[in-house]
């Protein structure tokens, strides 16, 4: 994680960990929180905002099966990162963004190794909250260095990507670095 932090810029990080038991995310949130922390990278919990709130993390990432935005809020207070999947919904996204979310993470927008997709998301999705809204948009689901440009050119503020950086050939340092080269292009 440190190679691929010290890639280039990275906003954020968010520990996903599906099926394990709290006593595993704690431990693993206590050995990369502080290497995100380190180099002024926001350290964001996936789905467990009551986690986040116990173990120091910058915020949560909610899906629409998790906890509740207001719930989360409520959780990690109001100077933390809380950000919401809407999928492909823009209804959901309206709803986040007028309850206060940090930032709408829309997507899958291409086939994914690390979570089924259910609701692919067109890239339209991405240019029409751009001109309507002033929250960040992220992107999600399957992004590489190879196929991010339509999401960049599209409106994504943030990409998310995790194959994208940690399968890439050249190693996730690499990874960063290409992906800040195509958001600065």
């Amino acid at each position: 994680m440190a190679a691929a932090l010290d890639g280039g810029d990275v906003a954020c990080i968010q520990l996903r960990l599906k099926d394990v038991s709290d006593d595993d995310i704690r431990r693993a949130c206590d050995i990369l929180r502080p290497v995100a922390q380190d180099r002024d990278v926001a350290f964001i919990m996936n789905d467990r905002a009551d986690l986040a709130a116990e173990l120091g993390c910058d915020g949560v990432h909610v899906g629409q099966d998790d906890t509740p935005y207001d719930d989360a809020r409520r959780l990690v207070g109001d100077e933390a990162i809380v950000g919401v999947t809407c999928k492909a919904d823009r209804d959901l996204a309206f709803d986040a963004g007028e309850r206060g979310a940090d930032y709408v993470a829309f997507g899958a927008f291409f086939p994914s190794t690390t979570k089924e997709i259910t609701t692919p998301a067109d890239t339209d999705i991405l240019t029409w909250w751009q001109e309507l809204m002033t929250i960040p948009c992220v992107a999600i689901g399957g992004i590489t260095v190879d196929n991010c440009e339509t999401i960049i050119e599209a409106g994504a503020d943030f990409l998310a990507v995790g194959g994208g950086v940690w399968n890439h050939k050249d190693g996730p340092g690499a990874a960063v670095k290409a992906f800040n080269e195509k958001m600065a292009g």
